[in-house]
């Protein structure tokens, strides 16, 4: 046997003997998961108790990610450790989330991304479902689409905060990758057709027309339904992600073909509670102000004046007469910080209504 082949097999006795010790260590934090969770029922006996902590979770998160010695990326271990979790919080009940279906779509990918694997992903028809979903109690929490970073605000998103009672306590953000797929049935056949979302061809129009140029495209609900044409369709094919090309059995033509590398889309997780401080948090609030000269100064200066750093604010039409201007603000910071209560105690007194949609963590994934 040469030198080669033993220390090869010292190092896979070594990687043996690791596992091992990962599955045990893992068996026995899932063991103080359960333990975790039977403490919480016993203090509060029939009452609806909420294993799912967004603050704590994020603060592990970012922990692992500060703690990491490598040679993994920080990005890799806090994704490992997030299906570790995932899966130890499913060991006392699975949860339902909601999301912008169907199955394959970017939204379920930011779903999984943010809770892992280990949840029941359940897909709706629209947006509006998504909120019904979780209002109703049939999900602990729904996914849905806020902004993209080539496109804008989602404004149907905004526009549902107005009326529904459910709060955010989370967001994620997704690279979006394109990618144009079909079926390896097609063979050569050359493309008549190509389905997508309107989003994804105006996300990848450049490329299209360089490539692709005088080839039908056909708009159509989601990228995921696109990638069900594709399949049975011969000599079409469709622009989505990886998820859809697993789903579906299509091979990728060509890969990441959106116009702009840096496309993001930043998602919204909707629930019924609110969410404690994790260090790192952002607040969202919906304000409407009298329609006169220097409203929006009005609503501006005190974040000016407390030292609060914005990160969105968006202009949505009053859905009745009695907001002027809807004000959709994103800002640093949670609503239990002594500075963030004193600027909302500010705003109120000039505003016509300001209504608090959460403090969350911000994304750490």
């Amino acid at each position: 046997m040469s030198d080669e082949q033993i220390r090869l097999g010292e190092l896979r006795d070594e990687i043996d003997s690791l596992d091992q010790q990962i599955m045990d260590l893992i068996s026995a934090r899932a063991r103080c998961a359960q333990e975790v969770a039977h403490v919480k029922m016993a203090a509060n006996p029939g009452e609806d108790v909420f294993f799912y902590r967004p603050e704590r979770e994020a603060q592990v998160l970012r922990r692992i990610k500060e703690a990491n010695p490598g040679p993994l990326a920080d990005e890799e271990m806090a994704r490992l450790f997030r299906e570790i979790m995932s899966a130890c919080l499913a060991l006392e009940q699975p949860m339902r989330i909601a999301f912008l279906g169907p199955a394959g779509t970017f939204t379920q990918a930011a779903a999984l991304k943010h809770f892992g694997h280990s949840v029941i992903s359940v897909p709706m028809p629209a947006i509006d479902a998504v909120f019904r979903e979780v209002e109703s109690g049939a999900a602990q929490y729904g996914v849905v689409p806020v902004e993209n970073s080539t496109e804008g605000m989602i404004n149907h998103t905004l526009d549902m905060f107005i009326s529904s009672p459910l709060k955010i306590c989370g967001e994620v953000q997704l690279r979006i990758h394109h990618h144009l797929m079909r079926s390896p049935e097609s063979g050569d056949q050359p493309l008549s057709r190509i389905y997508s979302h309107q989003q994804s061809f105006a996300q990848c129009r450049q490329w299209l027309d360089a490539h692709q140029y005088g080839v039908e495209r056909v708009t159509v609900s989601s990228n995921a339904e696109a990638a069900r044409r594709a399949a049975s369709e011969p000599g079409t094919a469709a622009i989505a992600g990886d998820m859809a090309a697993e789903l579906y059995g299509l091979e990728i033509m060509a890969g990441k073909i959106e116009d702009r590398p840096d496309n993001t889309t930043r998602f919204l997780i909707v629930g019924r509670e609110s969410v404690g401080p994790s260090g790192q948090d952002k607040t969202s609030i919906l304000v409407s102000m009298r329609n006169r000269p220097g409203a929006l100064y009005q609503l501006l200066e005190p974040f000016h004046r407390s030292g609060i750093s914005l990160t969105r604010i968006e202009t949505r039409p009053s859905p009745s007469g009695t907001w002027a201007y809807v004000f959709y603000i994103d800002f640093e910071g949670h609503m239990d910080d002594t500075n963030i209560s004193k600027l909302l105690e500010d705003l109120e007194e000039d505003a016509v209504e300001l209504k608090r949609l959460g403090s969350y963590p911000a994304g750490v994934l």
